[in-house]
């Protein structure tokens, strides 16, 4: 297993496949895969059947996962995508952006 640089919740830019350019924000994170969840990004349609949560049943867009090597991390200052780096400040170790050397 890899050792991941994008967390739940990050801001991410496609970068490579059907939806390159395409951003959202990271809804699930499979490890064993090395897959992610991206808010709005490679959506199927799927059939489900009528339930007490979807009463109604049809079909329904859901996104389906991508590979975690398609997506960057989108930097917060500039917009851009960028590597993340580890580093140790005031004694914790923090994600920092590559392209503009902040904590993300």
């Amino acid at each position: 297993m890899i050792k991941l640089k994008v967390k739940t919740g990050d801001q991410v830019r496609v970068i490579a496949g059907e939806h390159k350019g395409s951003e959202g924000a990271i809804l699930k994170i499979d490890r064993e895969k090395n897959r992610v969840l991206v808010e709005g990004v490679n959506l199927v349609s799927k059939h489900e059947k009528p339930s007490s949560k979807n009463p109604q049943g049809g079909i329904v867009k859901k996104e389906a996962p991508i590979h975690l090597s398609n997506v960057a991390l989108i930097d917060a200052k500039s917009g851009k995508t960028t590597r993340v780096k580890y580093e140790v400040r005031d004694g914790k170790k923090v994600r920092v952006s590559v392209k503009s050397n902040e904590v993300i």
